[in-house]
């Protein structure tokens, strides 16, 4: 039987329910001025942490504040939180990502005062004992009390413990309720090959490969799809007519031998029929247009016209077409599968907890038992097969991904908006253009038709972060002082003041009125800081653009807590405003999906909750299923099997078909029992909510 949920029931739910709410005169937290907490906290490296080390500040290191920092000082943010709150921090932190720096500290918490670990780690050891239950002192934490209050989904993502209500560490939000990744392409090479009167030509290409991808999308029938105008915002429904153009990936395979010249006119060809001539002679915007209704199908098509036409995009034999950020790290080496999802309509491969998913029936599901998702990677490994995908992503290459962009190398890739427009100041030359397109349509199962409905639905969704900061008990235990201090910081940063330092840094780096009150700008409907001149000056001189690297390593902010886009915002380039514009139209207007942050009415569209309220021997035996986290490991140093299929396909012992690695996963490596325990968890948090 369906579920229903009902939001407001919620509502009521977390605001009567929240521990320690019955007392309204609750004492303040108070400790001694100058009260020592030692951090064992960060975000992934040494140059991420609370203190400058020698990687940044080198000999020392004068930021727009005028202030001269040396290895070993705190950082600008932290330097006020000193000022704040009258305690001192002492640096603890190992340089780790969060699930390393609390397996580090997991053994020694007697050693410090807070620690970083992953949400799920933090609430495992938290049920154990080792972590404060934030939610016993939400009565002395009132910005976060009514942080979570005005955020019900947030508190369901954070309970611990259905019957106690617990918290065990304070979330982390890199923005919220917004998308995260998206597709990048070189726009200006979709318009050279696609744009024009009359038929492409070219002195020079290369022959396709064999083709290996077969079609996902129909070879017969028409599917309608809404997208937004071309000219404004008015949402149009087009058709991809098959009868009239057949499948394009179809009409390739039967083609024969196919060069890139003759590749290119096909597509040309495909477009104007497919879709009427409704694209006109700029059928570039069929894939970077706000009225963009590109698919797997159809973007395969334009790979092998990529990789085939080096000669007239980048003048030289060679070109790649999909590629990862960094071909030798495991953690953007992940977010090709995570594309794979997006292209092929597999739900929990870009999952806030694990691989985990809601279906329409409100049941849990793990994309790792799931035949779909190896369906999936099996078609990237078709791509691999013709040359699709970067060589550096599939075996070492002379020539890094990390140099792609700026040498004309790489066509497309599936990352962050920001970080990597950023390039089109730093990397690209003029009349180049790398830019944020449409996400694609695909078949989605959201329950509402048998045969799936083809739409455009992103997972990637802003919200709870997988990472967060603990409060040891053993640290703290003998000392009132600090206990209280520990919660009194969580408390500041989200106040609106802790909010605004934990994204921009202290008020130097801000833009100030003469009465020293913010200059400030609109942004999603709510009037925020500009930055200073000197700081945005900063930013490009020492991050070349980059505002996360900027503000991780030389002002110590955006390491946790709320995150606020507004300061990102700022920084991104024209062309990456332009290309994430269109796609914030596209979601206003309801022609691009994506999950709730909300119990909604189709529990498939409620985003996963980031932590369940596993109990503490639930715990000690998902623990136990390690071969599973390990198998498909999404951290730096790791490895994934997924991964491992789009490169090489089925090759690994018991995972030699899409079903044999399902029976695996499910029998063998414990998935089956990982998945009901984690159903359990599901349902009683639902209990607790939905009296």
């Amino acid at each position: 039987m369906k579920r229903t949920f009902s939001l407001l029931m919620a509502l009521a739910m977390v605001m009567t329910m929240l521990v320690g709410t019955a007392s309204a005169e609750a004492a303040e937290l108070t400790y001694a001025e100058g009260t020592v907490l030692r951090m064992a906290t960060g975000y992934n490296n040494t140059k991420t942490g609370l203190f400058f080390d020698a990687g940044v500040a080198g000999e020392g290191v004068t930021l727009a504040d005028g202030v001269t920092y040396l290895a070993g000082d705190l950082k600008p943010t932290w330097v006020e939180v000193e000022k704040q709150l009258g305690v001192k921090f002492e640096n603890q932190y190992q340089g780790n990502s969060a699930a390393k720096e609390f397996d580090f500290w997991k053994d020694r918490l007697a050693e410090v005062d807070m620690v970083s670990g992953t949400a799920a780690k933090l609430t495992e050891y938290g049920e154990a004992g080792s972590i404060v239950n934030i939610a016993e002192y939400l009565d002395q934490m009132p910005n976060f009390k009514a942080y979570l209050e005005a955020n019900p989904i947030v508190r369901l993502s954070i309970t611990g413990n259905t019957d106690t209500g617990a918290i065990y560490f304070s979330p982390y939000f890199d923005g919220v309720n917004d998308i995260e990744r998206m597709p990048l392409m070189r726009v200006d090479w979709v318009q050279k090959l696609l744009d024009g009167e009359g038929a492409f030509a070219a002195d020079a290409c290369n022959k396709l490969a064999a083709p290996v991808y077969t079609p996902y999308m129909p070879t017969a029938g028409t599917v309608e799809i809404d997208v937004v105008s071309l000219d404004g915002p008015a949402v149009e429904t087009i058709a991809k007519n098959y009868d009239a153009a057949g499948n394009i990936v179809e009409k390739m395979n039967a083609a024969g031998e196919l060069d890139g010249v003759a590749a290119v006119n096909m597509l040309r060809d495909y477009i104007d029929a497919a879709y009427n001539g409704y694209y006109g002679t700029e059928r570039s915007n069929l894939f970077i247009g706000q009225n963009a209704a590109w698919d797997a199908d159809e973007l395969v098509a334009l790979l092998r016209c990529v990789v085939a036409n080096p000669q007239t995009l980048n003048g030289t034999d060679t070109v790649q077409g999909l590629f990862s950020r960094e071909d030798n790290n495991n953690q953007r080496r992940v977010d090709m599968f995570r594309f794979a999802g997006t292209l092929f309509g597999v739900r929990g491969l870009e999952s806030r907890q694990d691989y985990l998913w809601i279906d329409e029936e409100g049941l849990l599901r793990d994309a790792r038992q799931e035949l779909d998702a190896y369906e999936a990677m099996e078609r990237m490994n078709t791509l691999v097969q013709e040359g699709l995908i970067s060589k550096a992503f599939v075996e070492t290459a002379e020539e890094s991904t990390a140099t792609y962009l700026e040498n004309d190398l790489g066509f497309m890739h599936y990352d962050y908006n920001q970080t990597q427009t950023v390039y089109n100041e730093t990397k690209l030359q003029a009349g180049e253009k790398y830019m944020a397109v449409m996400v694609p349509v695909a078949r989605w199962f959201d329950g509402t038709s048998e045969d799936g409905v083809y739409m455009r639905f992103t997972e990637s969704w802003r919200s709870v972060k997988t990472d967060g900061w603990g409060i040891s008990v053993a640290g703290t235990k003998d000392s009132q002082d600090k206990l209280n201090a520990a919660l009194k910081l969580i408390d500041f940063a989200y106040s609106p003041k802790g909010q605004i330092l934990m994204s921009y840094g202290p008020d130097a780096f801000i833009k100030t009125n003469n009465d020293g009150s913010y200059v400030t700008f609109s942004f999603n409907g709510t009037e925020m800081p500009v930055i200073a001149d000197a700081t945005y000056a900063e930013l490009w001189e020492k991050a070349s653009g980059n505002y996360t690297n900027y503000a991780r390593q030389y002002l110590g902010s955006t390491l946790s807590f709320a995150k606020s886009q507004a300061f990102e915002y700022q920084c991104t380039h024209e062309v990456g405003k332009e290309g994430a514009g269109r796609i914030s139209t596209a979601i206003a207007m309801g022609t691009i999906k994506h999950p709730e942050l909300a119990v909604t009415e189709n529990p498939w569209y409620t985003s996963v909750p980031t932590v369940l309220p596993n109990t503490k021997n639930e715990n000690e035996t998902l623990s136990s299923y390690s071969q599973l986290a390990e198998k498909f490991n999404s951290a730096k140093g790791g490895a994934n099997a997924f991964v491992d299929i789009i490169v090489a396909g089925f090759a690994t012992e018991g995972m030699f078909s899409a079903e044999e690695a399902v029976d695996t996963v499910s029998e063998s490596l414990g998935g089956a029992d990982y998945l009901y325990l984690k159903q359990e968890a599901f349902d009683r948090l639902l209990e607790y909510y939905n009296k």
